[in-house]
């Protein structure tokens, strides 16, 4: 069966869907496949997907979607799972803006249920030229491989967060542009989250020279099993030159928290990584994350944290708090994005010339 898909979520990039796909009534239930499904809601509050471009688009009801299988466990959105078995008319759930399909066990009441999607069958690829038929598709399609160990690097800048909704991708994007603006070539990824072109594409608007994020290595969600080879991947791809000229540095964001399920611990006790990454910027909502976060990276983790931003950082006494009791320096990205920038470029030259 052909359908006429009208909309085609970020998700399913790597397959470079056309806007008419063939359709399967066997279902592959396993995440990264693509599946086409119907809306059967039209919410008023998290109510857009964003397509292959970037594009956010309102999700209307009866809309025809392709959307990609996967997990996710947010805090302050969705906690949904891929059912072990999955047919046509199956009702399951749109459980992010960047189209990822599942089974919704569990709301974050700001956001409301989820948006129910009718499944309409398995989207089809047909990879082989004159070959009549097709491939169940699959995300992991084109895909950048993941990598065992990182044995070298330009410095890394690590950007990670206390939770969601911290300010990790304004205070990243803040550093991308103010090293950006002092010279460097700078490469950035997503390592960890839920699939979404979003924040890779506010990294180039602000000067990195690439951005990659896990759903490019295949990945709709990271989680602990899967984090660590995906960032290694990341991080070797780009170190890689482009047109045969090299980056300088790479900013990379932690999605979730530090103790969030999406693997971010896992890279943060990656030897390999941490060796690298020479500064780390910690995002904290409030005085006990930032306290709690500190005490975490230096008797758990053995790490420093370089600099504390957030919204812990937003007005003086949450820097005076930072500075006096934690004795770190606390800058903010949205008031004092380039003393941000700065600090980050004088510890990168550093690590550069040590």
């Amino acid at each position: 069966m052909k359908v006429l898909l009208n909309k085609v979520a970020s998700a399913t990039r790597n397959c470079r869907l056309a806007r008419e796909v063939t359709l399967s009534s066997t279902i592959v239930a396993e995440e990264g496949s693509v599946l086409a499904v119907r809306a059967l809601d039209r919410k008023s509050t998290y109510n857009e997907l964003e397509d292959v471009h970037g594009r956010m688009a309102t999700v209307n009801e009866g809309d025809i979607v392709a959307g990609v299988l996967g997990e996710r466990r947010a805090l302050h959105g969705y906690t949904g799972i891929v059912p072990s078995q999955i047919a046509v008319g199956d009702i399951l759930h749109l459980l992010n803006l960047g189209g990822v399909v599942g089974l919704c066990t569990s709301y974050n009441p700001d956001v409301g249920p989820a948006c129910r999607a009718e499944v309409l069958g398995q989207v089809l690829t047909f990879p082989h030229l004159g070959e009549r038929r097709g491939v169940p598709a699959n995300i992991k399609t084109n895909a950048l491989p993941g990598a065992a160990y990182i044995d070298h690097s330009v410095p890394i800048v690590a950007v990670s967060g206390t939770c969601m909704n911290s300010g990790k991708t304004f205070a990243a994007c803040e550093i991308i542009r103010g090293l950006t603006k002092r010279g460097f070539r700078v490469g950035a990824a997503k390592l960890t989250g839920v699939s979404l072109r979003r924040d890779t594409l506010k990294m180039e608007d602000v000067g990195a020279v690439r951005a990659l994020s896990f759903n490019d290595a295949g990945i709709v969600s990271t989680r602990r099993a899967t984090s660590l080879p995906v960032a290694r991947g990341l991080v070797q791809a780009l170190n890689e030159p482009v047109h045969g000229v090299g980056i300088d540095v790479i900013v990379v964001e932690l999605g979730d928290g530090v103790m969030g399920e999406y693997g971010v611990e896992e890279i943060l006790r990656a030897a390999d990584l941490m060796r690298h990454t020479k500064v780390h910027v910690l995002c904290a909502n409030d005085p006990v994350g930032a306290w709690g976060a500190s005490r975490y990276f230096r008797e758990d983790l053995g790490l420093s944290i370089s600099v504390i931003s957030g919204p812990q950082t937003d007005n003086a006494v949450g820097r005076s708090f930072v500075e006096d009791q934690l004795g770190l320096p606390a800058l903010n990205a949205r008031t004092g994005g380039d003393a941000l920038a700065a600090k980050v470029a004088e510890l990168v030259e550093a690590a550069r010339s040590a």
